[in-house]
């Protein structure tokens, strides 16, 4: 089998969809990547009919689009050997004939919860497609038994990974301190639940900063505000700020179903102390109190975060050996990318 192969790459070219092209590009594959909804006019109105109704609504405007820019490709005589299409809110039965035009496998990754309930009606052109994929790959495990429900070929379940070089520790200077040093930290965008877990934490005298998009939406804003020092970041703001917190909170989404997160294994691969809910994933993923500590309510998340800040030799201790697990267990992108082309057959 080749060692290299071809890839049509489809999804954001940003966040970690990018990682995960680019972790493909290393592990010395050659990527063509393609941003679905740069094809698509830049009105709101394409994203709100996506997330309200679906984007097989959107799917003849993208049809059209699509068509143009591979043929564009094909004038260059390039053929790929695997289509990957990250996420797929956009892509319906249809691009997916398109895209077959071009490559014999398409396969479909997926790190959001397509069957479940706070994003359904987004992937209703992704559940459409299921049975025209050559290999559908999620992170949830109730999804595998829910795709296959739905006519999916072939199923695949992994953990999210985080990335080898955006999640790589950098080195800090005074200055970084100076601007992203936190007792307690939590990164992440607003959801109802996450309100009034914060609150309680802030009510407990926890020394905690929130970072993140759409707070302000917060029915609890006026009592969060003075904690929130920004919206979202990335690159390598997103790296400084975990590494010079103290404690970083890793909370999930209840409509997401999420046992573990994308923060699950970046805080660790980024030498940060992992302080999350305790659920089944979790607690496999690293040996609590040993490479991360858990909770299971606010009170003992204000229990954790007191513990940790108490002896800075023990939480540096922790936060080392989490770095350490998430690297055995290889929760990287080029070990999970590795896996998922070899279920292809294209590689070995």
């Amino acid at each position: 089998m080749p060692t290299s192969i071809s890839i049509l790459y489809l999804g954001p070219i940003a966040g970690t969809c990018l990682d995960r092209a680019n972790a493909l590009r290393r592990l010395g594959h050659a990527v063509e990547h393609i941003d679905l909804r740069a094809l698509l006019p830049k009105t709101l109105w394409v994203d709100r009919i996506t997330w309200r109704i679906g984007g097989q609504v959107i799917s003849p405007l993208l049809l059209k689009s699509l068509s143009k820019e591979l043929n564009n490709i094909k004038s260059n005589n390039n053929q790929f050997d695997l289509c990957y299409v990250d996420g797929g809110e956009l892509v319906t039965p249809r691009v997916i004939s398109l895209l077959r035009m071009y490559s014999k496998i398409v396969i479909n990754y997926n790190i959001d919860d397509p069957i479940g309930p706070r994003d359904k009606r987004r992937f209703k052109a992704y559940r459409l497609s299921l049975p025209f994929y050559d290999l559908n790959v999620v992170i949830r495990q109730e999804n595998v038994e829910e795709l296959e429900k739905l006519k999916a070929k072939k199923v695949m379940r992994v953990y999210r990974s985080a990335d080898e070089v955006s999640h790589a520790p950098r080195q800090l200077e005074e200055n970084d301190y100076k601007n992203w040093s936190s007792e307690v930290l939590f990164l992440g965008t607003w959801f109802p639940e996450r309100g009034p877990f914060l609150l309680k934490l802030i009510e407990l005298d926890i020394p905690l900063t929130i970072r993140g998009a759409n707070w302000h939406k917060a029915p609890e804003w006026p009592k969060l505000k003075s904690n929130w020092k920004g919206g979202n970041i990335t690159g390598d703001d997103y790296a400084k700020a975990i590494q010079c917190a103290k404690v970083n909170l890793g909370l999930l989404s209840k409509e997401n179903r999420d046992l573990h997160t994308t923060r699950s294994l970046e805080i660790p691969a980024l030498g940060g102390l992992l302080c999350a809910e305790r659920t089944v994933e979790h607690t496999s993923m690293y040996v609590e109190g040993k490479e991360a500590i858990f909770w299971n309510d606010a009170d003992e998340c204000a229990e954790m975060c007191r513990y940790a800040l108490s002896d800075e030799k023990r939480r540096q201790a922790i936060a080392k050996a989490g770095n350490l697990r998430v690297k055995k267990n290889k929760h990287y992108n080029e070990d999970v990318l590795s896996e998922i082309l070899t279920a292809t057959g294209l590689v070995s």
